[in-house]
């Protein structure tokens, strides 16, 4: 199966849910984008690594990076490879003494590392199909700036039940709104709902 490549894009923090993050992965070369909820511990983790903050003492993953480094084992890569359930699943592509060693990772960590490593970043197909976001409306086109707004104003949705209360049309107008707030953790839960509406027809 062919492999996509990805890169960082941003880290969100929710609007409307207190510690939410999201890390926003970007179709290399492509429009769509793969938001991925993490805890504020690995958002803190990854931030610090793409702003080359130097903290005063290593972090966990900067631990981890040095450890790797100390005994000449070489991160080449970070695959994205399963979504099951809402969880994503990562493993750790690594060469050491002329071998090739696959380790399995959570995939904030194992983002976290991949940033430290300067090493590449993928995932297939049918995630990206699954779980990713197409932000060609959502950045600026003329179909977007048209768009009539959702009959719940945006920031007014917080809960399940007001997704659940909406009609598909609102749903993906909503969508285009909290997009362009860069709310990706609530992207994620309203891309759910329509997702979970269009297997039920």
């Amino acid at each position: 199966m062919k492999k996509i490549e990805l890169e960082i894009v941003a880290l969100s923090h929710s609007i409307t849910q207190t510690h939410s993050y999201a890390v926003v992965l970007g179709e290399v070369n492509g429009l769509r984008r793969l938001p991925i909820v993490i805890g504020g511990f690995e958002a803190q983790a990854i931030a610090v690594a793409l702003e080359r903050m130097q903290p005063s003492r290593p972090l966990t993953h900067d631990l981890f990076a040095n450890f790797m480094t100390t005994f000449s084992i070489d991160l080449s890569e970070v695959v994205i490879y399963k979504l099951e359930e809402g969880i994503f699943f990562a493993k750790l592509i690594c060469q050491a003494d002329g071998e090739e060693v696959e380790i399995d990772s959570r995939t904030s960590d194992a983002l976290a590392l991949a940033v430290r490593a300067n090493c590449r970043i993928y995932t297939y197909e049918n995630i990206l199909e699954a779980a990713g976001l197409y932000l060609d409306q959502a950045e600026g086109t003329e179909e977007s700036a048209g768009a009539e707004p959702a009959s719940v104003p945006a920031s007014k949705v917080t809960r399940d039940s007001d997704l659940k209360n909406m009609n598909l049309e609102d749903l993906e107008t909503l969508l285009q709104q909290v997009l362009e707030q860069e709310d990706y953790v609530r992207a994620i839960n309203i891309r759910d709902e329509i997702n979970s509406r269009k297997k039920s027809k």
